[in-house]
C-alpha cells in the first residue's frame, strides 16, 4: 500500500465525504470497493451529523469540522450518509421516548444518551410521526435547499423491525442537517454539491440506495444497478 499512500500524497483526489457509524461490524472501504484516498469516512454512535443551529457561534464539533474540511478546502462533490441494521445507538435512541430514561440527571450520567438527546431527537420525533400515521404515509424531509423536498417511504413493504425503520428516518434526516449548514449554502444551491443516502444490512450484506424518484430505500442489485446509476448520472454528477 505504500505506493498508493505515495500517490495519494501527491495527487489527492478524494470523491466522496462519508458518514457512518461507529458499529464495529461497519466496514465502508469493503462494500463500497474503495480504496487508498477515494474517500474522507467519519464515524460516530448512531452515524449523527449535528444541526447547525447547535453551534450558534462557532461550529465545535467533528462532524462540520470535517464537512468543511471536505466540502469547502478539498472540493468534494459528494456527501453520503450511511446508516445500518441492528444498530445500537438507534435501539438506545428508541428507549429515549421515555422522559425519564432520558431525564437530566440520567444524560448527566451517560454520554451516549446525552449524545442522542442533543442531536437524535429530531429523527425520534420523524419516526414517531410515521408511527402515528401507521407507517403508511411518506415522511417529508428538507432537501439540499429550503425549497427542496425529500419525500420517503420508510419500509412501504413492513419486513423490518422498529429500530431499523428509525435507522433509516435518521439516515434521511442527516440530509436535512448537513443542508443546515451555511457554509455549505452555495455549493448547494448551484447543485455543486450532492447528498446522498446508504442503508446496509449487516446480516445480508445488502447495501441500499435511497432513491428520490423511487421516494425509499432500495437494495442495489444486478436487476437496478444500471437504473439507479442513471438516477445519479442525471441528477448528481
Amino acid at each position: 500500500m505504500v505506493e498508493q499512500f505515495v500517490q495519494v500524497k501527491n495527487h489527492p483526489q478524494p470523491k466522496a465525504l462519508f458518514f457512518t457509524c461507529m458499529d464495529s461490524r461497519m466496514l465502508p472501504a469493503r462494500f463500497t470497493e474503495s480504496n487508498v484516498g477515494d474517500m474522507f469516512i467519519v464515524r460516530n454512535a448512531g452515524n449523527l451529523i449535528p444541526h447547525s443551529q447547535h453551534f450558534p457561534d462557532e461550529y465545535t464539533s467533528c462532524e462540520p469540522a470535517a464537512l468543511e474540511l471536505g466540502c469547502v478546502h478539498n472540493d468534494i462533490r459528494h456527501v453520503i450518509v450511511c446508516g445500518h441494521s441492528d444498530c445500537k445507538a438507534m435501539n438506545l435512541l428508541h428507549l429515549l421516548r421515555d422522559t425519564e430514561y432520558g431525564s437530566t440527571v440520567n444524560r448527566r450520567k451517560s454520554p451516549l444518551r446525552a449524545w442522542l438527546c442533543s442531536h437524535a431527537m429530531s429523527s425520534l420525533e420523524k419516526y414517531q410521526q410515521l408511527q402515528a400515521a401507521g407507517f403508511g404515509a411518506p415522511l417529508v424531509f428538507q432537501a439540499e435547499t429550503p425549497l427542496r423536498r425529500i419525500s420517503a417511504y420508510i419500509d412501504p413493504d413492513d419486513k423490518l423491525s422498529v429500530t431499523d425503520k428509525l435507522s433509516q428516518v435518521n439516515t434521511l434526516q442527516q440530509i436535512q442537517n448537513i443542508a443546515s449548514y451555511d457554509f455549505l449554502k452555495k455549493r448547494l444551491e448551484t447543485y455543486d454539491l450532492h447528498i446522498h443516502a446508504l442503508w446496509f444490512d449487516i446480516y445480508t450484506g445488502d447495501v441500499h440506495y435511497f432513491s428520490r424518484q423511487s421516494k425509499q430505500f432500495v437494495e442495489i442489485n444486478e436487476k437496478n444497478v444500471d437504473g439507479l446509476v442513471e438516477e445519479v448520472s442525471k441528477y448528481y454528477c
